[in-house]
């Protein structure tokens, strides 16, 4: 094995699994700028299995957020500061992350200027939502590149992010396991979301699985809590709901070589836009401009055609609709989802 003396690099992301996807194609875009110095990332419990195994990520750190949530952080900001890190960088803009890095042992740290303690860093980024610049709105992708291009100032934020999707750590255990999932044409469908505003209705779910099934497998996933709203959904169809039964890579092997992925904007797009298959991205009370649209090849964004004047509504959506007609998802027609099958 090689060993590398250059000084290790720290990248911190404890938001949510989305976030934390989205946030492997920045530690990929560090490892290309600095080959030889050792990757650590910290995230959130829970988050692991996305990031551990990664080729380039030498050491992942885990904060359990649930059980003794300060005592842990504390914990690992001790084990931290053992290290003289080259660069600290932070994704994330709250508060005990802002810590950590105000903590660090670093040469430089960098992060965005809206984190409480951004006045601990040497680099400063502003983080836009929307951020326009080149080429329309940016997604979050781009806007974490912005922290790498602060300690080389030589890089230009890509505009084509081909090269800068997600990665995920998949393994051949991983499409074993769904591969009898596979033995017919196949669309998978990811019908929940934390936030009720950013899925779409479950009635009209429900009439794309009866639609789609006579023509396709369909195959519903989600996490353990979703699986009675996938039996919703899935009805009197011959769909199989493997809500619960899945990890969340063997999710997104699963999406490969899938006809199609329907899917809310929530973590599961990411999933989806990692192993680059075809997506059809329902916004329903969030916009794509806010930067956390599909990055797949083939991605079609399905939205409301007529203007609300109430979308969107927040930056992570809600638990109600705050103007009570919910248009935002009603007016995206299931006829609508369905085309999305028969663009070449």
């Amino acid at each position: 094995m090689q060993l590398s003396f250059a000084r290790p690099i720290l990248i911190i992301q404890t938001a949510f699994i989305g976030d934390t996807i989205l946030a492997s194609s920045f530690a990929q875009d560090v490892h290309r700028a600095f080959p030889d110095a050792p990757l650590h990332f910290l995230l959130r419990k829970g988050n692991e299995a996305v990031i551990r195994g990664l080729p380039f990520v030498a050491h992942t750190h885990v904060w359990d957020k649930k059980r003794g949530k300060t005592r842990s952080l504390w914990r690992l900001i001790r084990e931290l500061r053992k290290y003289e890190f080259q660069f600290v960088f932070n994704l994330h803009r709250h508060f005990n992350s802002g810590l950590v890095t105000a903590l660090m042992r670093a040469g430089r740290k960098v992060g965005f200027r809206q984190n409480p303690l951004s006045w601990s860093y040497d680099h400063r980024i502003d983080h836009r939502i929307p951020h326009e610049g080149d080429g329309g709105a940016w997604h979050e992708v781009q806007r974490n590149y912005q922290l790498l291009q602060a300690v080389r100032p030589d890089l230009v934020v890509p505009m084509d992010l081909t090269g800068h999707r997600p990665v995920l750590p998949l393994t051949d255990d991983h499409r074993r396991t769904v591969a009898p999932h596979k033995t017919a044409p196949f669309v998978v469908l990811a019908p929940a979301s934390v936030w009720f505003t950013k899925q779409w209705e479950e009635v009209s779910y429900r009439e794309l699985v009866a639609q789609l099934a006579p023509r396709f497998r369909v195959l519903l996933i989600g996490g353990p809590d979703d699986r009675a709203l996938c039996e919703r959904v899935k009805g009197t169809s011959d769909a199989v709901n493997l809500a619960g039964q899945l990890s969340l890579l063997e999710s997104a092997a699963l999406m490969e070589g899938a006809r199609r992925v329907f899917v809310n904007d929530s973590g599961p797009l990411h999933l989806a836009s990692a192993v680059d298959a075809p997506t059809t991205a329902l916004f329903c009370a969030t916009i794509p401009q806010f930067g956390y649209g599909p990055l797949s090849t083939d991605a079609i964004v399905l939205e409301t055609p007529e203007p609300l004047s109430c979308r969107p509504c927040g930056l992570h959506g809600g638990t109600t609709c705050p103007a009570g007609h919910f248009k935002c998802a009603k007016n995206i027609s299931v006829s609508m989802a369905v085309a999305t099958l028969e663009t070449p």
